[in-house]
């Protein structure tokens, strides 16, 4: 990835410290917010002179959406991801707001469903969606050369919840295995939560799914 032209940026925002990431081209000044917990993100952009071009959710879980009513009322930018987790943003049992935040989370906007081998874009960066089912049914990873933006299937050394409800542990390991593991080792993987970790590590250490 060539830093130079390439705006790459990680905030862990909210009460779980979710981490939201902006990848844009700093020569069209556009960017891609990825699984915003907040709106605070808009504040670090507008240092970074990057406009928000559209969001893109990992997954529909609460802790992963907070801030995407406001960007999208800011902005009105539209939504990508899975069709067969768009009903957690009108639910927030299924999204799991109703448990965990003061007020429940539910999202209006311009929805763009996504599937494996889908591209979207934004300057001369290109993601690639990788369908990887089992944290939530329509879980998704955003993949370009060098990196992968993988929500909350796989962290370091470990993997995403399937305690949840539509969670299914043995299609998460199948997702990993047969998606992720499928990329460079040298592909860097950022998650949802915590620190980033490398393809290839995972492969060697992980004790949930190795190669």
């Amino acid at each position: 990835m060539d830093t130079s032209k390439i705006a790459l940026m990680r905030m862990p925002l909210g009460a779980l410290g979710t981490n939201c990431y902006v990848i844009g081209d700093k020569n069209v000044g556009e960017a891609l917010i990825i699984d915003p917990a907040t709106s605070e993100i808009l504040e670090e952009m507008e240092k970074r002179q990057l406009k928000p071009k559209a969001i893109l959710l990992t997954h529909g879980h609460g802790d992963h959406i907070g801030g995407v009513q406001d960007i999208v009322d800011a902005y009105n930018i539209p939504i990508y991801m899975h069709h067969n987790d768009v009903p957690y943003l009108s639910d927030p049992e299924l999204n799991l707001s109703a448990y965990s935040s003061p007020t429940p989370i539910t999202v209006n906007g311009e929805i763009i469903e996504v599937k494996s081998g889908d591209t979207i874009t934004c300057g001369s960066i290109e993601l690639i969606v990788y369908e990887t089912p089992g944290h939530t049914p329509g879980g998704v990873c955003y993949y370009t050369p060098g990196v992968v933006f993988v929500g909350d299937t796989l962290f370091q050394q470990s993997i995403g919840r399937t305690d949840f409800v539509n969670g299914d542990y043995n299609t998460l390991i199948a997702s990993i295995s047969t998606q992720l593991y499928t990329l460079p080792n040298e592909t860097v993987a950022y998650p949802g939560h915590g620190p980033e970790t490398q393809i290839g590590f995972e492969k060697a250490h992980n004790p949930f799914v190795g190669a």
